[in-house]
């Protein structure tokens, strides 16, 4: 598919009536895998059947950089931070439109551009206190103010943090504390590995990378995957009653 800069004219063709989804990835705090998120999202949104493009507005360019070392994704990508652009993502002919937004306090403007437009937000999160209170901030001040849906990503789950009922301990622990505080989340999480980033190195999305534990990461990847769409389809069998 096609990488190129995001440059929206007048005779932009999304069809009149059709239902876009644009959908921010957001955290504000490097390392906790937005850019990983977006990527292999778009790949199994993408492999579902929807149009997708992955926006990257996030200065580290991580995304694309991903993108233009690949040798072909099954979604488009478009690297720009002009606000102007931004506001207009609406007016581009696809279903999903994911935005890896900055990871840093010093790009709210970009941030604040992006959560304007958005549907939907998604907040990947490692189960450590120094992600959490970055997360927290994040919501209370940019999504939940806004009312823009979201749900919080448990990510980077340690394999073997098994407990005494084989749930694992950084996802539950996190997702308990969430609960406490009243946040939404997905109930499925995505682990941790090595094979996320010999995916990265390689331009590929985890979709198309084999080993055993590539095959643990597809099967979180879809769980996620299943956990969004059907969150979509009650909002959407909401709005019309």
């Amino acid at each position: 598919m096609r990488s190129y800069e995001l440059r929206i004219t007048n005779s932009a063709h999304n069809l009149k009536g059709h239902h876009m989804r644009i959908v921010a990835v957001a955290q504000q705090k490097g390392g906790d895998g937005k850019s990983t998120v977006t990527i292999n999202l778009a790949a199994s949104l993408a492999a579902s059947g929807s149009r997708v493009l992955v926006v990257d507005v996030d200065p580290q360019q991580s995304s694309a950089w991903w993108f233009d070392h690949g040798p072909e994704f099954e979604f488009d990508l478009a690297a720009d931070t002009e606000v102007g652009n931004l506001a207009r993502l609406r007016e581009l002919p696809y279903d999903v439109i994911l935005v890896d937004t900055p990871g840093s306090l010093h790009d709210l403007p970009v941030l604040d551009a992006v959560l304007d437009v958005a549907d939907f937000v998604i907040l990947p999160c490692k189960a450590t206190a120094l992600s959490i209170k970055p997360l927290t901030r994040t919501l209370n001040e940019h999504v939940i103010a806004r009312g823009v849906p979201y749900r919080v990503l448990a990510n980077r789950v340690k394999p073997r943090s098994i407990d005494a009922t084989g749930g694992f301990k950084d996802a539950r622990g996190l997702y308990d504390l969430l609960d406490g505080a009243g946040y939404l989340h997905f109930r499925s999480f995505l682990r941790e590995y090595q094979v996320y980033e010999d995916a990265t190195g390689e331009g590929v999305s985890i979709l198309h990378y084999g080993g055993r534990d590539a095959t643990k990461a597809q099967a979180d990847l879809a769980a996620v995957t299943t956990e969004l769409l059907t969150v979509w389809a009650h909002e959407t069998t909401e709005a019309v009653h």
